[in-house]
């Protein structure tokens, strides 16, 4: 039979290996769950360091307390505390079984439930459970019970008592030493368990705008993020050199030019030419030029010579 405990109340355990299971409700803005142990002394405190199991130590070097992990339900998430009652060590009078979130308050936990199983007969009933409330919504890790010897055996009692400075402040109250870089894993691994995890809220955010490289102008046509849009910058068009036109001088204007090939009149000498002598009278072909004379008048003796044979008609 299952007995459904109140705060403060207890039950006894006649199972020698006992399952404690953390339960809740996944959903928007839950935070993520781990199940932890602490074995205390007839002091009421831990004898060691050795004697915290959770994330980053999750088996007890006397191999009688461990950690079995996360798993994901039909009624929610799962994380696992088991402890072999029969073997646990003389000197340790009492366990805490607690529950932590990553800084996050329980008052956005729902239906959190711790739950006892006999680990033989896996399929069995629970043997107990209790619904843990927070009292005051602050708290960010939670004592849900603890097992406690009694006389020859061992009981259960439900206790719900709070830590609002988490898993740190909770083990540092029980004599535990705890190292920055174990809070710091613990946020590694609770990050990774919200990403793994389907219905877990999805934290990203937006990346920062890409910055120009350096000594890279931003193009004109998109301002830069924050800052003023810069002007349009515009290459300087290289100018040429100015031109120097230089015109032909004037020659002064010739009287008349002669025609290419052809003598020069006989008033210009011909070019690389001496000039002609002035022309004078040209006889018939073959024929001797007519004397020179001294006036201008005929001469009364000129005769023609005969010319070809003389036909005397009949």
């Amino acid at each position: 039979m299952t007995h459904a405990m109140l705060k403060g109340s207890n039950v006894p355990l006649e199972a020698t290996t006992v399952r404690a299971v953390l339960r809740w409700t996944p959903g928007q803005g839950v935070p993520d769950i781990d199940a932890s142990a602490l074995l205390l002394g007839p002091d009421g405190r831990v004898r060691s360091d050795e004697d915290f199991v959770f994330y980053n130590q999750p088996r007890h070097p006397s191999g009688k307390v461990w950690r079995l992990g996360k798993k994901r339900g039909t009624e929610g998430l799962t994380d696992t505390i088991q402890t072999d009652l029969s073997g646990v060590e003389s000197d340790v009078s009492q366990i805490l079984l607690v529950a932590s979130a990553d800084g996050v308050a329980f008052d956005c936990v729902r239906t959190l439930r711790i739950l006892l199983y006999d680990a033989a007969a896996p399929d069995g009933e629970a043997l107990a459970y209790f619904d843990v409330k927070p009292e005051t919504g602050e708290e960010t890790a939670l004592i849900c019970g603890e097992l406690y010897r009694r006389g020859d055996g061992w009981k259960f009692r439900a206790l719900g008592e709070g830590y609002s400075n988490g898993l740190k402040g909770l083990a540092t109250d029980f004599g535990i030493s705890v190292d920055e870089s174990e809070a710091a894993a613990h946020g590694t691994a609770a990050a990774a368990a919200a990403q793994s995890s389907p219905s877990a809220p999805e934290l990203s955010r937006p990346l920062p705008p890409e910055q120009p490289a350096a000594g890279v102008p931003q193009q004109s046509g998109q301002p830069s993020y924050g800052y003023p849009q810069a002007p349009p910058q515009t290459m300087p068009v290289p100018q040429a050199p100015p031109q120097t036109v230089r015109l032909p001088q004037t020659q002064p204007a010739a009287a008349s030019q002669p025609a290419y090939g052809y003598p020069q009149p006989s008033s210009q000498p011909a070019y690389g030419y001496p000039q002609a002598p002035p022309a004078t009278a040209q006889s018939g072909y073959g024929y001797p030029p007519p004397a020179p004379t001294s006036s201008g008048a005929p001469d009364p003796d000129f005769r023609l010579p005969p010319q070809g044979p003389q036909f005397i008609g009949r």
